[in-house]
C-alpha cells in the first residue's frame, strides 16, 4: 500500500457536544494547527464533521487522534497543546508497534488494556510503546537499563517503578544513587551533611518522589530510611536485599564503578540504571561506564536495555528537534576529514623555512 500518496477521509465525531468540540479544537484552532505540522496534513472543520487531507499514514494517525481526543473531553473538559503533543507521541510509537500494552497487578507480565503505576498520588501512564516496553522490562527483568536523550521519561519511570512496587509492598526499601561528578562546573565545597551535600544531584530523583509520594510522605520514608540517598561512592562492599535501586547519570560512571555497582544486588532486589552517552561530564580521556556496560552486558540473559530516541522525547516539541539538531551535528561532524592539522602543520613549517627558524 502506498502511504505517500494524498489521501482524502471524512469523520464524524459523536455524540454531538459543542463543549467537547470547543475543548477538542482549542482557542483559535491551535489544537487543529498543532497536529497539522505535526502530521504533515490538512485538517477543514465544519461542526462535528472533519475533512483530513494528506499522506494515507498520517491521515490515518490524524483520525484515531481526533477520536481520542474528542472521548477524553469528556472526562477532562480541558485539552491543551501539552496533552496534544504527548497524544502526538503516543500515537507515532503505536503505529508502530503491534503488540498490546501491560499493566502492574500481581503478574506484571499480564496483558491488559490500561497499563499504569500506582502511587499514592495517583497513576502513572507510559507515554507510547517504547515507554510501556521500558517499564515492562523493569518489572521483569531484575537489572533493566534505559538509555536515550534527556526528555524520554528515563528516571521518571524508574523512580514510579519504585514507588509502585513499595506501595505494594514487594520491596522494603528505595535507594537513589548518582555519581556526584559536576556538569562541565566547579561548585567547589558543599555544606552540610552528606545527604545535603549530594541532594543537588538528586534534585530529579526528588522531584518526581514529591509528585508522586509528597513531601511529608518522602520526609518521613527518608527519616525511617526507606528511601535511602547515596553517592556512588558509598555503594561498595554492601549487599542490597528486597531494594528498588535506581543510579541515575549512568554515563558518569566510569567501568569500574559501574561493575561494582552492578554487583550489590542482592536477593529481592531489582536495580534500574538509567543515562544519556552523549552527555558524558567526565574528565577527557574516560571511558564511561554506561557505555561500556551496554556493549559488554547486551546478551546477558536477565539484562534488558531500553534504547530510547530523539521521537521518545515528552518535553517541549522543541526539545526533540534540540536533540535530533545535535545528533545531525555530530554525525556531520564525524563525517568531516580529518586532514587541517596537517595543513597548519606545513604552514608553521614554511614560516620556519623564511625566518630561519626551526619548528617546535
Amino acid at each position: 500500500m502506498n502511504t505517500t500518496l494524498t489521501t482524502i477521509r471524512q469523520l464524524h465525531l459523536s455524540p454531538p457536544d459543542p463543549q467537547r468540540l470547543t475543548a477538542l479544537c482549542g482557542p483559535l484552532h491551535e489544537h487543529l494547527k498543532l497536529i497539522e505540522n505535526r502530521l504533515g496534513i490538512r485538517i477543514h472543520q465544519r461542526g462535528h464533521l472533519f475533512h483530513l487531507q494528506g499522506p494515507l499514514t498520517a491521515v490515518m494517525r490524524a483520525e484515531r487522534l481526533l477520536t481520542q481526543l474528542y472521548s477524553d473531553s469528556a472526562l477532562i473538559h480541558e485539552l491543551t497543546p501539552d496533552t496534544i503533543h504527548l497524544m502526538l507521541q503516543t500515537s507515532q510509537d503505536d503505529s508502530e508497534l503491534t503488540t498490546e500494552p501491560l499493566v502492574v497487578e500481581e503478574s506484571p507480565a499480564e496483558p491488559a488494556a490500561d497499563f499504569a503505576l500506582r502511587t499514592r498520588k495517583g497513576s502513572v501512564h507510559p507515554r507510547g510503546a517504547n515507554q510501556r516496553q521500558y517499564v515492562e522490562n523493569i518489572l521483569n527483568h531484575d537489572i533493566s537499563f534505559g538509555v536515550g536523550p534527556a526528555g524520554t521519561g528515563k528516571t521518571y519511570l524508574a523512580v514510579a517503578a519504585a514507588v509502585d512496587q513499595l506501595e505494594r509492598d514487594e520491596i522494603r526499601r528505595i535507594l537513589l544513587v548518582r555519581p556526584a561528578v559536576e556538569a562541565g562546573e566547579k561548585l567547589g565545597f558543599l555544606p552540610g551533611d552528606l545527604t545535603e551535600k549530594i541532594n543537588p544531584y538528586l534534585r530529579p530523583l526528588y522531584d518526581a518522589l514529591y509528585e508522586m509520594l509528597g513531601f511529608e510522605r518522602v520526609a518521613k520514608l527518608i527519616e525511617k530510611q526507606v528511601i535511602e540517598v547515596a553517592p556512588l561512592a558509598y555503594m561498595r562492599g554492601r549487599t542490597l536485599n528486597h531494594a528498588f535501586i535506581i543510579l541515575d547519570e549512568g554515563q558518569n560512571t566510569t567501568p569500574e564503578q559501574m561493575k561494582m555497582f552492578l554487583t550489590r544486588l542482592g536477593f529481592g532486589s531489582r536495580a534500574v540504571i538509567t543515562g544519556d552517552i552523549t552527555q558524558v561530564d567526565l574528565p577527557r580521556g574516560i571511558q564511561s561506564g554506561l557505555a561500556h556496560a551496554i556493549r559488554v552486558l547486551d546478551k546477558v540473559p536477565g539484562i534488558h536495555i531500553t534504547r530510547f530516541t530523539s521521537r521518545d522525547v515528552v518535553r517541549h516539541p522543541l526539545v526533540q528537534h534540540i536533540v535530533e539538531a545535535y545528533e545531525a551535528w555530530d554525525k556531520k561532524s564525524d563525517a568531516k576529514p580529518a586532514g587541517r592539522p596537517q595543513r597548519v602543520k606545513a604552514v608553521v613549517a614554511s614560516e620556519s623555512e623564511e625566518t630561519g627558524e626551526t619548528p617546535a
